[in-house]
């Protein structure tokens, strides 16, 4: 598990290797990973929008951007948090994510970059 906080803002994320959804055979390894956002600053936000960099050992590396996370624009008052659950696939089975959130402060429409820290993804038998 890893965190890291930007302008009161917490990012926690957790990965999970899904065997049963990967076929190492045909180069297919699934991740989840699970993001916890704490909103610990004094105002009201909103997630606009999400960018990742996702790196697969040995693989070319590729961005990924668009609107909200999983589908949803979350707005969370001070003191509160939202999580969600989502995943990743990779031809290598190593491979790492970070990227940043797009927020918008609900009292005065100022937007700002929330930095997700950067995560590994690993199976098993590549630690070995």
């Amino acid at each position: 598990m890893v965190s890291e906080i930007t302008k009161g803002v917490k990012v926690t994320v957790e990965t999970e290797y899904q065997p049963e959804y990967s076929s190492p055979r045909q180069f297919h390894y699934v991740f989840t990973y699970k993001v916890t956002i704490v909103n610990q600053s004094d105002h009201t936000i909103k997630l606009l929008r999400r960018h990742w960099y996702i790196n697969d050992a040995g693989y070319i590396s590729h961005e990924v951007e668009g609107e909200g996370v999983v589908g949803q624009q979350p707005i969370l008052e001070s003191g509160h948090d939202h999580q969600y659950i989502s995943g990743c696939n990779l031809k290598s089975g190593i491979g790492k994510m970070s990227g940043t959130y797009l927020m918008e402060r609900i009292l005065d429409g100022k937007t700002f970059e929330v930095s997700i820290p950067e995560f590994t993804m690993i199976t098993l038998e590549r630690l070995n």
